[in-house]
């Protein structure tokens, strides 16, 4: 496959509600669209970095410079046989893993789309279905929350994850518990916590829950490991989790009992099937996080949960939920049993809609192969 040109937008995208977190509150995604144009098929990737410098490194502006001017370069008049061949032709560059990442998800589109097979299968993929959960933010209010909670577990959703940070945790739990005894329950910190609030998360052991995801520092593997020792709920991983080499040191440390998979944050799909294997051979299993993506990036997060060690529901929710109107057709849906089906058709399985992202692109280049 040769690679043509490659395309790159900013579209902004308002969410239908607010999303809080320990890091602040998010009410509008500029988002990063790459598309591949290839002498065969084009295939579309999502860069996953935020609006700032606060769940990672990356940011949206960041990410658009380093695609335009370093990363695009070294793709554009290519030809590429394999989404694997990706990572080694982009290696040069250190870091940026979300913006090698939505390059190199574009590349097994287009090769999914070329073989006549789904990216699922591509991938490695064996379930026809997959179960979701839903991560809610940080609200105005408890009772606020409890409402969205009711709303959610109505929709069928397998596990409710609640945003949490110091004052929004065990007063928030006990409330949930005592309206929702028996749902799948599960938290995430964001890296809100310090040792310092060690007793204090023991609390946390009170209310049941599947997992306590990142509660210290995103780079951390030590610290967790003296947490996990404290505690009878199993830490769940993911800021920390860069690639299959930090997967393998937080398991072997015991730093955490699960692990979460961004494929943004590993860097696109060929890493990502690397930390699921990892994990898979020493026995943890893994589960897909949630980058607040459009329908792209959401098509690529429900390909790779597909995989046999995705053994948890996600957080690969329904469209609806983020957006009034996404940029995929049909637009991602989750059945009334929490689960979304997964694409047979060759490639990502859901069309681009094309006119749509025009209407909604802000600022706009193309990468053409050198002369």
């Amino acid at each position: 496959m040769k690679i043509e040109s490659i395309v790159l937008r900013e579209i902004r995208l308002p969410l239908v509600h607010f999303f809080e977190t320990s890091f602040g509150r998010t009410t509008e995604r500029r988002i990063v669209l790459v598309e591949m144009r290839t002498d065969g098929p084009t295939g579309w990737g999502e860069c996953t970095a935020g609006e700032h410098p606060f769940f990672s490194e990356e940011t949206t502006d960041s990410a658009w410079h380093v695609i335009e001017h370093e990363l695009a370069p070294l793709l554009a008049g290519r030809d590429v046989a394999h989404g694997r061949d990706c990572p080694a032709l982009l290696a040069r560059v250190r870091g940026n893993a979300m913006a090698k990442a939505s390059l190199e998800n574009a590349l097994w589109d287009v090769e999914a789309q070329a073989a006549g097979v789904s990216l699922s299968k591509l991938l490695g993929g064996t379930r026809a279905t997959i179960p979701t959960g839903v991560s809610i933010g940080i609200q105005d209010s408890p009772e606020a929350l409890l409402e969205k909670i009711a709303t959610e577990v109505s929709a069928g959703y397998q596990r409710i994850k609640l945003k949490c940070k110091p004052g929004w945790d065990v007063t928030i739990f006990e409330a949930v518990r005592e309206k929702f005894p028996d749902i799948t329950l599960s938290c995430d910190a964001n890296s809100a916590y310090r040792p310092d609030d060690f007793e204090h998360i023991a609390k946390f052991d009170d209310f049941g829950l599947l997992m306590i995801e990142q509660p210290l520092w995103d780079d951390d593997f030590y610290y967790h490991s003296l947490l996990q020792k404290r505690l009878t709920t199993a830490l769940c991983l993911d800021e920390s989790i860069r690639n299959r080499r930090h997967a393998c040191a937080a398991i072997e440390m015991k730093s955490c009992r699960i692990l979460n998979i961004k494929l943004g944050r590993v860097g696109g799909f060929s890493e990502a099937i690397a930390v699921h294997d990892v994990a898979a051979r020493l026995g943890v299993p893994v589960w897909c996080g949630g980058m607040l993506e459009s329908g792209i990036g959401r098509a690529h997060n429900v390909a790779l949960s597909s995989m046999p060690n995705f053994q948890l529901p996600g957080d690969v929710s329904a469209s609806r939920r983020y957006w009034e109107q996404d940029v995929v057709a049909p637009e991602i849906t989750v059945g009334a049993n929490g689960e979304i089906v997964v694409p047979t058709i060759a490639g990502r399985g859901y069309e681009v809609d094309v006119d749509r992202i025009e209407k909604l692109t802000v600022r706009k280049t193309e990468v053409n192969m050198r002369v």
